[in-house]
């Protein structure tokens, strides 16, 4: 007989581990499947960093490390926040986790208590609504529109903050939908937290370095809310790193304390030789990063201008990231004679079954009309799945 705990119950499968595990059977029953589903940079870990872990198995990094990570790298991440970000954290005021996702549910469970409200700017990455409900949180969502490039409205914040809202939490470049707030944006929001005594805001920063327009800017640079930011980066997305799962924290120094008691419990300190190999990733410099970012500026020029001749999909052109979020509302509602689309997720399970290629369904993301893609792939592979995407949809009527 099984007894789950109302706390797992109450959790979605990740969306987008789903559409990937989905896609990996297909596969695996030797369909062509193409994925466009995982936020995963289709390059590999640059042969410098790959070196420095070799190099910390050969020196016997063997050994339990710090619970916040060793010093070297926080030191290293430190200067980072201070050269790339211009904002002060010191190496105490900052704790290394297993990725980023680790970073932000150990933030949300240190500050979240039952009952507390935590705003979601929509659409927002999956895994934000679900650990907000994991640490007994009431999540809050703002929605912005395509019309407004999916960046939400200060005036839509301001009437929705009430004595119980805790934390804000803020992502740009984004995850979905690519979007990127400007300098200004970014202050409009910032002066509405500060008018907001307790109310804090996480900065999930991790697209950072792939940013096709513009400046990137650090939520924490604005001093006069300094000290109410969480800022998470990590070094998944911009060096190719995903599997090595390094993500870190830097903030006020008893949010820190908090979450190295927290990931005490937990984790303990995380991996030693990826943790070498982000010290190598964070302090040397070479062209990859650059390379990589032109690549994915590349790939999203072509995908977007592949996906404008799909008839019925509308999309904003993205600004960073490697994801396009288009609104397919057009096909909602149509079949193929055999099966209805009623929700975004329906037209990807059903993608992946006619044309072969995965996608995500927008309402994981609290977008419920669009569909996400991940162009971190290949330009052949984007020219051919974006093909079969419009030959099938010519079967929905």
């Amino acid at each position: 007989m099984e007894h789950l705990s109302e706390r797992i119950k109450s959790l979605s499968v990740s969306q987008t581990l789903a559409m990937a595990q989905k896609s990996r059977e297909l596969k695996a029953e030797g369909l062509d499947i193409i994925s466009l589903s995982l936020g995963e940079p289709d390059f590999n870990t640059p042969d410098y960093i790959k070196e420095a872990a070799k190099k910390a198995i050969d020196q016997n990094f063997s050994k339990y490390p710090p619970v916040s990570g060793y010093n070297d790298l926080r030191e290293a991440i430190s200067r980072k926040f201070r050269e790339e970000n211009g904002i002060n954290y010191s190496p105490e005021q900052v704790i290394v986790s297993a990725g980023g996702k680790h970073s932000i549910i150990n933030v949300i469970l240190s500050i979240i208590n039952p009952g507390d409200e935590v705003i979601l700017l929509a659409p927002y990455w999956v895994s934000y609504l679900d650990q907000v409900i994991l640490a007994g949180g009431k999540p809050v969502i703002v929605e912005a529109t395509l019309e407004n490039d999916f960046k939400v409205q200060p005036e839509q914040l301001e009437v929705i903050i009430t004595r119980k809202t805790r934390l804000i939490i803020f992502n740009s470049p984004s995850n979905p939908t690519g979007m990127v707030y400007t300098r200004e944006e970014m202050e409009e929001i910032a002066r509405i937290v500060q008018k907001h005594e307790g109310l804090y805001i996480i900065s999930d920063e991790i697209y950072e370095h792939i940013l096709f327009r513009g400046e990137h800017v650090s939520m924490a640079s604005f001093d006069f809310i300094y000290d109410r930011v969480i800022t998470v980066n990590g070094v998944s997305k911009s060096y190719a790193m995903t599997g090595w799962r390094i993500g870190y924290i830097g903030a006020p120094l008893w949010i820190v304390k908090a979450c190295d008691k927290l990931q005490g419990q937990f984790t303990s300190g995380v991996c030693t030789i990826a943790q070498k190999a982000a010290l190598a990733a964070i302090s040397i410099k070479d062209s990859s990063r650059q390379m990589m970012k032109e690549a994915f500026q590349r790939r999203r020029d072509l995908i977007c201008k592949l996906l404008k001749d799909v008839k019925g999909f509308k999309l904003r052109i993205p600004q960073g990231a490697f994801y396009v979020m288009p609104d397919i509302g057009y096909y909602l509602g149509k079949s193929d004679g055999i099966k209805k689309i009623k929700t975004s997720d329906d037209l990807a399970l059903w993608l992946l079954e006619n044309a072969h290629v995965a996608v995500v369904g927008g309402d994981a993301f609290g977008a419920p009309s669009c569909i996400r893609i991940s162009y971190a792939t290949s330009d052949e592979l984007l020219v051919e799945a974006v093909k079969r995407i419009k030959a099938a949809l010519e079967k929905l009527k």
